[in-house]
């Protein structure tokens, strides 16, 4: 190769000016920590030649996949020389080796001109970041699985001409995956390591053990696959969407052969990319009970888990239980080649110790406070034993619990902060390296949109802009207790993901918004900016088939009731969102639609249908987004509550009058009144008028103790003191089933009033048959309407 000294003597300059003047020619996610644009291009042709060091086998490997992917996506067979025998020619793509130990192992430069792009870095997880910098550079389609293009018709790719300089914020940064509560095949995680890979992800976090499934082969223990990751059925829907709840009847399960886990663990080496397995314990543990239930407390049998949750039996803390947990980490650890050995240690109940007069014997001889020690006991013992074969444990936050100052844990367990920060401020100032996966930043289940558009989640709203808006680094900490933050990592829990579509939709672009956090210095964190680099990248995906969301583009609503009993309503969308189509007619909008432009103003109960658009071209899903509001003689007129709502889910600015319907999804109810008592609520028209009916839309919710009413009484007036009864009707309080928005109707003979008065019952108890019944029963409502 000719050797050329590459004189580093020009301020590269900030990102915040440079890359967003440029950002349709750099579509880089994660944003580089240095970019300077230039003008031109560097065009791959039939000329073009890479050169690499032959000596350096793991770099060609690098540079061979990436002329595969050239060659796929153009047609043109790129030449892959070795660079130390290379005569330079006019079109290269070169890779150097750097002395340069400021660029670290994961750094990387990249000069890119209209004749040559030099490629440096320190050693093989530079170049093959650069490689990933180099695809996005590239138009979308360069990485698409497609069959290589016929010789007759052949292209260039341009590659925009810039200068990079870039290496991470952190050293940690991962994804996680749950194939415990749904499992997924090798052929699918590998495309979810691709796709970490071409964030810069450096970590797979496996989920390989829980209550509903095991899902890895261990030789000594041949029954933790035979029954363990067999479960009979799995709950139907969202936990508490039936009361009681339904089961599918359908077997299910999965696993993972050793061969299988070493294929994975090879594909993702070949990524750059650790794996880190987790096998739960003490809590989280019914499958290998089940497999196994002499390692637990009880004298009984289990059964894998069919529904999610936490569940009282976990493993007891006897040798029998150790001798078993060591065995099973020895196997583990012969196939997984990293540091880390992932422990669990979260939501371990301590109902089952308690009782257990082992338990209470072995915290008297052991001198523990409590079940807590107890569990730090446990923990310990694991650690001590990860610790001897080399390695190094992570656990969840509450590995910390239990203190005993006999039994600590060792320096180098790692903690992983869940539950919040806190656990994590906590383990740093103990002198204990830190992962950061808060769930309000970076739990993957939750709902990215308005849970009543979006597919089941397991509740909570974490939308992209909350995800970009992290930093792993509480300002708490010292500058030295800071160093104990290694990153972050998003998780990805499976309990209502079943296909990988669905997992994809969860995942994409909040996972590309957390490997901007990870990676990208702080002070060159920009979302508007982030956002406008989304739609190419969003191209990318598709070329990738990736179903990603596009919930960033999704408009929403907003409604206020008119003076004159109409309600108008405001969609608004993102800065990226050039034109917010409509349909008022049910049909789904298209570029022809109707544009927004001023609040819409409706007379008339009605379903608004919106999309995003951009050119006439929908940016987000135009079948997805729709919201009804109701429109009656009761719309925007003030009422008086004779009871009073609960604290939690108090009457707003007459909310039950003001045209909008309540929303639910998961855990997540929105828009409703809630009261413990009955409802009485008098409405004012305003003036005398014929009425016939009244609605009111109550929420029935059993499983959260939510009912019907037992009985709803209507009565009128002209005065607002003396009121005649119209209607009297029993309701069902009992009804279980589908938790819903119930509209009840009560229609009556046509009568002149001012004031309409709704008494509806509160059945005080949850009635029998249902979940929890003898609790104290609930009330809620989201509108009322009369005509």
């Amino acid at each position: 190769m000719v050797k050329r000294l590459i004189l580093v003597v020009a301020l590269l300059l900030p990102l915040p000016v440079a890359f967003s003047q440029s950002v349709e020619r750099y579509t880089i996610i994660p944003r580089p920590a240095q970019l300077e644009p230039r003008a031109g291009e560097f065009s791959i042709s039939r000329t073009t030649i890479i050169g690499v060091s032959f000596a350096q086998a793991d770099v060609k490997a690098i540079v061979d996949t990436f002329a595969h992917h050239i060659s796929r996506s153009t047609g043109l067979t790129i030449p892959v020389r070795n660079g130390n025998k290379l005569t330079l020619p006019e079109n290269l793509i070169e890779f150097l080796s750097s002395t340069d130990t400021t660029l670290g192992a994961e750094g990387y430069r990249i000069d890119i001109t209209d004749r040559l792009v030099t490629i440096e870095a320190t050693g093989p997880k530079g170049f093959f970041y650069a490689v990933q910098t180099l695809y996005q550079l590239l138009p979308p389609t360069t990485l698409a699985a497609s069959h290589p293009i016929p010789a007759t018709n052949l292209t260039t790719l341009m590659i925009p001409a810039c200068r990079i300089q870039d290496q991470p914020r952190y050293s940690y940064r991962g994804l996680h995956l749950d194939v415990g509560r749904h499992f997924f095949s090798v052929a699918y995680i590998k495309k979810y390591l691709d796709l970490m890979a071409l964030h810069k992800f450096n970590t797979f976090h496996w989920h390989l053990t829980d209550d509903q499934g095991w899902r890895i082969e261990i030789k000594k223990y041949p029954k933790l696959t035979q029954i363990g990751s067999q479960r009979r059925e799995t709950i139907v829907g969202h936990y508490d969407e039936y009361d009681p709840q339904v089961f599918d009847g359908k077997p299910y399960g999965g696993f993972y052969t050793q061969d299988e886990v070493r294929e994975v663990v090879r594909y993702a080496a070949s990524k750059y990319i650790n794996v880190v397995p987790e096998i739960e314990l003490p809590g989280h543990a019914l499958a290998a009970l089940a497999a196994y239930p002499e390692l637990g407390c009880n004298a009984t049998s289990y059964q894998v888990a069919t529904k999610w949750g936490v569940f009282d039996d976990v493993f007891c803390p006897t040798e029998k239980t150790f001798s078993f947990l060591q065995d099973v980490l020895t196997e583990v650890i012969g196939l997984f080649p990293g540091k880390y050995i992932h422990i669990g240690g979260d939501e371990c109940p301590k109902t089952v110790w308690r009782k257990s007069a082992f338990c209470q014997q072995l915290i008297k001889r052991e001198g523990l406070k409590d079940e807590n020690g107890l569990q730090r006991y446990f923990v310990n013992r694991i650690d001590k034993f990860v610790t001897s074969k080399g390695r190094r444990i992570i656990g969840w936050d509450e590995i910390l619990e239990g203190n005993n100052p006999s039994i600590r844990l060792s320096p180098n367990a790692t903690v992983m902060s869940w539950r919040g920060i806190k656990g994590g401020i906590q383990a740093a100032r103990q002198n204990h390296d830190v992962i950061m996966t808060p769930g309000q930043f970076c739990y993957l289940d939750h709902f990215q949109g308005d849970p009543a558009q979006e597919p089941t989640g397991f509740g909570g709203l974490l939308p992209l802009a909350m995800v970009y808006s992290y930093n792993p680094t509480p300002p708490e900490l010292s500058p030295s207790e800071a160093t104990h933050i290694l990153g972050a990592q998003a998780n990805v829990w499976t309990e209502y993901i079943k296909t990988s579509d669905q997992l994809e939709y969860m995942v994409w672009p909040r996972a590309a918004a957390l490997a901007e956090v990870v990676w990208t210095p702080l002070s060159q964190k920009n979302y508007d900016d982030f956002t406008r680099r989304l739609p190419v990248h969003f191209e990318r995906l598709a070329a990738l088939n990736v179903n990603y969301s596009r919930t960033v583009y999704d408009p929403s609503f907003s409604a206020k009731p008119t003076a004159d009993g109409k309600v108008a309503i405001t969609i608004a969308a993102s800065n990226q969102v050039p034109d917010i189509r409509y349909t008022l007619d049910g049909s789904i909008p298209s570029g022809e639609s109707a544009r927004y432009g001023n609040p819409l103003v409706l007379d008339k109960t009605t379903t608004i249908r919106t999309a995003a658009f951009a050119d006439r071209k929908p940016l987000s899903r135009p079948a997805k987004v729709q919201k009804e509001f109701l429109v009656s003689k009761a719309t925007g007129k003030p009422y008086t509550l004779l009871t009073a709502p609960t604290t939690g889910r108090p009457d707003k600015n007459y909310s039950l009058t003001d045209g909008t319907t309540g929303g639910m999804g998961g855990y997540e109810i929105a828009g409703v009144v809630s009261f413990i008592s009955d409802i009485n609520a008098v409405v004012d028209l305003g003036q005398s008028q014929s009425v016939t009916s009244v609605r009111v839309g109550f929420l029935k919710y059993t499983a959260r103790n939510i009912c019907l009413p037992k009985q709803v009484e209507i009565s009128v007036s002209d005065d607002g003191k003396t009121f005649t009864p119209v209607l009297s009707r029993k309701t069902d309080a009992a009804e279980g089933g589908k938790r819903a928005f119930v509209r009840l109707p009560f229609d009556f003979s046509p009568t002149t009033a001012r004031y309409v008065r709704i008494i509806a019952r509160n059945i005080g108890r949850v009635p029998s048959g249902l979940r929890n019944p003898g609790k104290p029963a609930q009330l809620m409502v989201d509108e009322i309407e009369i005509r």
